[in-house]
């Protein structure tokens, strides 16, 4: 069974509506005989004459009649198809957007951004997810709507990225303890007890590699796989934590927090998404609350 040429809907529907060859052509922008050739094809297709002569015009036939209504309901549908999404209703949206974060960034952005949302669209609900590595089959299964953290080599070339801030690594101890007071040098960093924070239990990390050069190293006591769990050890012992800065403002209250006397490159915390949710409006919006709520903290 041959398909037919859909475009002829089109056609069939403003013939219909005008009831005159040439009043359809002009509004179509062709030449009268274009448009008769048009009709002639639509006769063939449908098995009837649609439109016929009395007198000085043309007068649909009962079957054209009976198609007027659903050819224009058929393209109107059609072009809503092919416009472009209008932007939802926030006020009316009634969602759920599951985002997967490294541990800080719910507690130093989780609150402002949940304001946000609830003030912007009541409707629409935040399921956080802890990420524990950087596969990124759940952005592309459409199990995680968006995901922030540090872009690797490991992350998939389809993905979607955008900045959101710079970070930097620095030491942290408890109050009063002794990197509390005076310069901190290298060798009396390394010097000190350490946490490693690791997610896959390395001992040796970027802040070794950065020792490394200057014929330093530092004793690792104990291996954890988290900054928060890190932090609270270093609260309440003499271990030094080593984490990024603006990923846990909010954890290091009451510690004292110092720049680490080492070579360490800043890096960049983005959010990732899948192309498939790129034009998406409601996500588009989602992200933009996600990048002015981490701008202005």
């Amino acid at each position: 069974m041959s398909i037919p040429d859909l475009n002829l809907l089109v056609t069939l529907d403003v013939l219909l509506a005008e009831g005159s060859v040439a009043r359809a052509a002009k509004r179509l922008q062709l030449s009268p005989s274009a448009m008769s050739r048009a009709l002639a094809r639509l006769r063939e297709t449908t098995g009837d004459p649609l439109l016929v002569r009395a007198g000085r015009g043309l007068v649909a036939t009962p079957r054209a009649l009976e198609l007027r209504e659903r050819v224009s309901q058929l393209v109107q549908d059609a072009e809503a198809v092919l416009r472009p999404a209008e932007q939802p209703d926030l006020r009316q949206l009634a969602r759920t957007f599951t985002l997967r974060t490294r541990e800080g960034f719910v507690e130093n952005f989780g609150a402002a951004l949940i304001a946000r949302i609830g003030e912007q669209a009541p409707g629409v609900r935040l399921r956080f997810m802890h990420k524990p590595d950087k596969d990124s089959t759940a952005l592309r299964d459409g199990s995680v709507d968006l995901e922030t953290g540090v872009v690797g080599r490991a992350a998939s070339p389809e993905l979607r990225t955008q900045g959101l801030f710079r970070d930097r690594f620095i030491g942290v101890v408890r109050a009063g303890h002794a990197l509390s007071e005076g310069e901190i040098t290298p060798a009396r960093y390394a010097a000190g007890s350490h946490i490693s924070v690791s997610r896959r239990g390395l001992d040796k990390g970027p802040v070794d590699g950065a020792l490394e050069p200057l014929g330093l190293t530092r004793e690792v006591v104990t291996i954890v796989a988290g900054f928060s769990t890190a932090l609270a050890l270093a609260r309440s012992t003499d271990l030094i934590a080593s984490v990024p800065e603006r990923h846990t403002a909010n954890l290091r209250a009451g510690m004292h927090s110092f720049t680490l006397p080492l070579d360490l490159p800043a890096f960049t915390v983005a959010m990732l998404w899948h192309p498939r949710m790129d034009a998406d409006p409601a996500h588009q919006w989602l992200r933009g609350c996600v990048r002015d709520v981490c701008a202005q903290r």
